[in-house]
């Protein structure tokens, strides 16, 4: 089971994370409060985070379109919306609701 390590406003927090699940899915259920505002699909970028080590997977294209008009992004940063988990990660959640003082969005879909 691959673990993922997620800096937070509020600190470090170290979950369990069952392979193949979205990764802003992984961090949600275990009480972050990451922004996602489109719900999961690529659209807004308020779900992204910092991939500080491991291996987030290949890049997909809606993901890499998305990610391209932003400007100022290092190229460590990923859409956990589009981050499927396979492997130990670490991460540093960029944007969280109780920060920005915003709702989270609606919940991304399991698929």
């Amino acid at each position: 089971m691959p673990v993922i390590q997620a800096e937070t406003a509020t600190g470090t927090q170290e979950i369990d994370a069952e392979a193949g699940r979205k990764l802003v899915l992984v961090l949600e259920d275990a009480g972050i409060d990451i922004l996602h505002r489109c719900g999961g699909n690529a659209k807004c970028t308020t779900c992204r985070v910092e991939v500080l080590a491991g291996d987030p997977g290949e890049i997909g294209e809606p993901e890499r379109a998305r990610l391209a008009v932003e400007t100022g992004l290092a190229e460590t940063v990923r859409l956990s919306c589009q981050v499927r988990v396979q492997d130990d990660l670490k991460v540093r959640v960029l944007r969280q609701a109780s920060i920005d003082n915003l709702a989270p969005g609606n919940r991304p879909t399991e698929e």
